[in-house]
């Protein structure tokens, strides 16, 4: 078994895998972690399920938890045996795809991850990852294993705090499905506006992206991969062939996981 970490800026995922399947997934708010203290409170019962359990697989995007949540486990599982090891991904490891980027060590671990478990899930095709939470990020790899480069764009939640914050008289809102394009309130017309965007504008650069795959690299296809809090919502409101798999970033963790300390190629 493998307990799978990934501390996201808005939620935080603990996971247990054995033999590559998940069997229990625990979110919560990522602000509930407040220290080492409250990092405890939330691990001690989760693990204490697990008894046998002694290896570790850890991806953050909140510098200021990894240390904290480093010493926990350091704590709770060092205690059972001190052979348990623990695994942090970053761009240093042995990663299953050629990673082109001007400076490595700030290509967040999440996306690292995605693209190891985009590597894993269609060997040899290309594919087009794109996370949607609290940023959207695309990220491209060649059928050849190489990246081909990126985006970054606020998500749903960002673009509504920040009409709010930056307006004088624009409420906050909640996100949801729109049931139709346009509005009728103040509400339901920023609702509608930054979803609609959001959809229309994740279908838009896919699009694009996947004719410069073509064009400009000579790939027949490509594979589209979704995942985050809204890749539900988002995903299901375009018409792009995507797999929409929440626990992707917590598969490619695992897959790191395992080329870096198992020996599993």
């Amino acid at each position: 078994m493998l307990l799978v970490i990934e501390i996201g800026n808005t939620t935080a995922v603990f996971a247990v895998f054995s033999e590559g399947a998940c069997i229990e997934a625990c979110k919560l708010s990522t602000a509930s972690l407040t220290g080492q203290e409250a990092i405890e409170n939330q691990l001690s019962p989760f693990l204490a399920r697990y008894p046998d359990l002694l290896d570790t697989a850890f991806c953050s995007v909140v510098p200021g938890l990894e240390q904290p949540v480093l010493d926990v486990l350091g704590r709770l599982l060092g205690g059972r045996d001190s052979r348990g090891r623990i695994m942090q991904v970053a761009s240093s490891l042995n990663l299953p795809f050629s990673l082109r980027y001007d400076s490595p060590s700030t290509f967040g671990p999440d996306r690292i991850a995605l693209c190891a478990y985009s590597r894993r899930r269609y060997p040899g095709e290309a594919v087009i990852a794109i996370d949607i939470g609290t940023a959207i990020t695309f990220d491209v790899l060649g059928s050849g294993g190489d990246y081909l480069g990126g985006l970054i764009i606020p998500g749903l939640d960002l673009m509504a705090r920040s009409l709010h914050e930056h307006t004088a008289r624009l409420p906050i809102v909640s996100i949801s499905e729109p049931v139709s394009i346009t509005g009728f309130s103040t509400e339901e017309c920023i609702r509608n506006g930054i979803v609609w965007s959001c959809a229309a504008g994740i279908e838009g650069l896919a699009e694009k992206i996947a004719r410069r795959l073509r064009e400009e690299h000579g790939e027949k296809a490509a594979r589209i991969i979704a995942t985050g809090g809204n890749a539900p919502l988002l995903a299901g409101m375009t018409a792009l062939p995507a797999e929409v798999d929440e626990l992707a970033v917590l598969r490619g963790t695992l897959y790191l996981f395992e080329l870096n300390c198992s020996g599993v190629s």
